[in-house]
């Protein structure tokens, strides 16, 4: 399989990093500017690059757009005259719509690594981004709450573990004790709700004692807001 990524910054980056490591497709890159492009190249070797978004498309099975929303239009504009219909269009750009798109995608940056959320809006993606995390396929009307939870959501998982971070250098750890301290914990809920299934609260419970010191935290963040302020900014973006 072919994969020819339209724009290789932040999200496009990530998407040509993490399918380059796990070594199941072969991909071309585009992007504005050389500089970005001799990034690539030093990260993903043999990845075929070039600045050229026509010719990058020629042979793809999948071209998929990464460009900022507002780009889409002239983009598809210009490699529309060279797009055959067997080819399939994905967008991972938030919001932009076309009738050249066939399916759109929602993942987050830690594609790089394997391990994004993503969303998208038809089985046929499912496969290709399986191979930098996990995917959920889910109607249309789904595609910005899943862009909210995890495309945005993982910005506000890391304020959550920087706030951690400045709450534990308030207490007496250096910076970077502090963080270690945020993203283990982190790590380590996760990994505890994966491995048991159990419901965040019922978790909760098993670290809640009467009278102790976790309870105290959760009612000042209850008395905080907590609860309200996550689900006010994941809809935050929807309105």
């Amino acid at each position: 399989m072919h994969i020819t990524v339209i724009g290789s910054g932040n999200m496009g980056g990530a998407l040509v990093r993490g399918w380059h490591k796990a070594g199941q497709v072969e991909i071309t890159a585009t992007a504005h500017t050389q500089a970005t492009l001799d990034r690539i190249s030093a990260d993903c070797p043999g990845v075929r690059v070039t600045t050229n978004n026509t010719e990058a498309v020629k042979g793809a099975d999948i071209v998929v757009l990464a460009v900022k929303p507002w780009l889409i239009d002239s983009v598809l504009e210009e490699i529309m005259p060279v797009l055959n219909a067997d080819q399939l269009v994905v967008s991972v750009a938030a919001n932009a719509k076309h009738p050249r798109i066939d399916v759109y995608a929602m993942p987050n940056i830690a594609a790089e690594f394997g391990e994004s959320m993503t969303f998208a809006n038809d089985e046929r993606a499912k496969e290709l981004f399986d191979q930098v995390g996990q995917t959920m396929i889910v109607p249309d009307h789904l595609m910005g709450a899943g862009m909210m939870m995890a495309g945005c959501g993982i910005a506000y998982v890391m304020r959550f573990i920087r706030a951690m971070q400045e709450g534990g250098v308030e207490m007496g750890f250096y910076p970077h004790q502090a963080k270690d301290i945020a993203m283990q914990t982190m790590m380590g809920a996760v990994t505890l709700l994966e491995e048991t299934g159990l419901h965040p609260e019922a978790a909760i419970d098993k670290v809640t004692t009467p009278g102790g010191v976790t309870i105290k935290g959760l009612n000042e963040l209850d008395h905080a807001g907590f609860n309200s302020a996550v689900i006010r900014c994941l809809k935050a973006g929807l309105k």
